[in-house]
Formats: C-alpha cells, structure tokens, sequence
C-alpha cells in the first residue's frame, strides 16, 4: 500500500510515495510517470500530445517539424517517430509505435 505525503514547494513537482512493506521513498517526476503510462499501454488514446514530445526529448531524439509532422530522429534507432496531434492528444497508434521503439531498444533507463 502508498501512502501519500503532502510536499512542500520544490518538491510539489514530484511525487512522493512511502511503501511501508519495503521502506522505500520512490521519487517520480512527471516525465517518469508518463514514460511509465506509455510503457504500460494504460491510456494510450488520453496520451496529451505535448508530454510525449517532451519525452521523446528527454530520451535524446532531436525534433522536427514539417507542417502538422512532429519528425524525432536519434543516432542508433533507425526508425523515426513521426507525432501528430489529435486535438490535445497524440493519435493513438503513433503512442504504439513510440511504446515499441522505447521497449526495442531499451530506452528510459530500464
């Protein structure tokens, strides 16, 4: 069971939750909890647009836009991530695809 606890200023951007069985502090930002979201396929269809580009930086793709394409490239993954936006989310199948090349070629640290 967690246990939330209220955290002061800074420390509001992360989440904090206390596992009594392990006695372990996990400390989450809001990049780690979409990396997880996405990786679990729990919500793909209410993945918000923004975000996955955000992650997509945050894992070292560089960015580039060609009209409403939203084009991620990194060295050593030979596919490219092509993002569109579907009114504030991404479109569905391209969270798919973004899942599979995370999970392909061990992106996120784990």
């Amino acid at each position: 069971m967690y246990r939330p606890i209220r955290l002061p200023d800074k420390a509001a951007r992360l989440r904090l939750r206390y596992n009594i069985g392990l006695q372990q502090i996990i400390l989450m930002s809001k990049l780690d909890k979409l990396l997880e979201q996405v990786l679990r396929g729990s919500s793909d269809a209410n993945t918000n647009f923004g975000d996955l580009c955000r992650l997509l930086r945050s894992l070292g793709f560089t960015e580039r836009t060609r009209g409403t394409h939203h084009i991620f490239t990194k060295a050593g993954v030979v596919e490219r991530v092509n993002l569109q936006r579907e009114g504030n989310n991404a479109k569905v199948y391209q969270v798919r695809q973004v899942r599979a090349v995370i999970a392909k070629y061990k992106l996120g640290g784990e």
